[in-house]
């Protein structure tokens, strides 16, 4: 199930489809063909490909006449997948004989270690020709330090942020982020803020949370949105974990009528019947042993 953090980058494509080929060139420093549009057609590829073939986005860009001269397949990809690496060079095959142009996918994938295995070269077999991902990784996502620059591409001081912000310089990164945070709609804002909060592991959060309540963020008044949402973000948290304790607790409370009417019903459990007891986290299956007690002879028959 795709997340928002998945989502979000995903339309950081889609509302902004230049970002791509201005990436390609300005960071791979690839030869991008000369073009005048860039258009989003991923309902195209759903139209080309069965249901588990489906990219997140495809972009086409099109000279002054007109004429397709690229295609770009866009991949958001947070986690390693094995099944991608069957998936993309179908992207690039079926694409590219349909629009008769050259093909190219452009993995997003923030960690480090999912970047170096998405850019991997998909072999297609024997040796003889393969599949080479871009990938929009650490290695390739310069760090934004300076609040200036962040301001100038605000997109990319977002990537810079998921993918270095719990690096050595991740807070000072995470800061130039904001900055230009301060300069988009307040939706666009909070969206990448919780994009780039989620990739923040403990002690970076911690530090960032500290800056905000001390107020030591420039600029700070362009983006009274942080410490909003950083509120939200704790108390969806501090609701998720209570509601884990109640529902740790009601299962607690479960098994501990199921064993007392074991033990007076006078039904032994072998280690193993104890152990699927106690690893039990459904309700409903721990209500059935329950009612099965009454009417069981061993513990066979309660646990059917």
């Amino acid at each position: 199930m795709p997340t928002l953090e998945h989502n979000a980058l995903v339309e950081m494509f889609r509302e902004h489809p230049e970002l791509a080929p201005h990436w390609l060139a300005t960071l791979f420093r690839l030869e991008v063909p000369p073009h005048t549009s860039v258009g989003v057609v991923e309902s195209s590829l759903d139209q080309l490909l069965p249901v588990e073939f489906r990219a997140d986005l495809v972009l086409e860009l099109r000279d002054a006449s007109g004429a397709l001269v690229l295609a770009i397949v866009i991949e958001v990809q947070r986690d390693m997948d094995p099944d991608k690496k069957f998936s993309w060079p179908t992207y690039v095959t079926v694409v590219r004989a349909r629009k008769r142009c050259g093909t190219v996918v452009l993995v997003i994938a923030p960690d480090a270690g999912v970047a170096a295995w998405a850019a991997e070269n998909i072999d297609l077999g024997l040796g003889l020709g393969h599949v080479e991902p871009l990938v929009l990784g650490p290695a390739v996502v310069p760090e934004i330090t300076d609040p200036a620059d962040a301001e100038k591409d605000a997109e990319l001081a977002v990537l810079s942020a998921v993918a270095h912000g719990n690096g050595p310089s991740g807070l000072t990164v995470v800061k130039a982020a904001l900055v230009a945070l301060g300069r988009l709609d307040q939706e666009h804002a909070m969206v990448y803020f919780q994009v780039i909060w989620s990739g923040l592991r403990e002690p970076m959060r911690r530090a960032l949370e500290a800056l905000v309540m001390e107020r030591q963020i420039e600029d700070e008044a362009r983006f009274p949105f942080v410490r909003e949402l950083m509120d939200r973000i704790k108390l969806a948290s501090l609701r998720e974990g209570e509601l884990k304790g109640l529902r740790e607790g009601k299962l607690e409370g479960k098994r501990d009528t199921l064993l007392r009417l074991l033990a007076r019903a006078d039904i032994a459990l072998t280690e193993s019947e104890s152990a699927r007891i106690q690893a039990c986290t459904d309700i409903a299956t721990l209500d059935r042993w329950i009612d099965n007690v009454l009417a069981a002879k061993n513990a066979a028959e309660v646990l059917s």
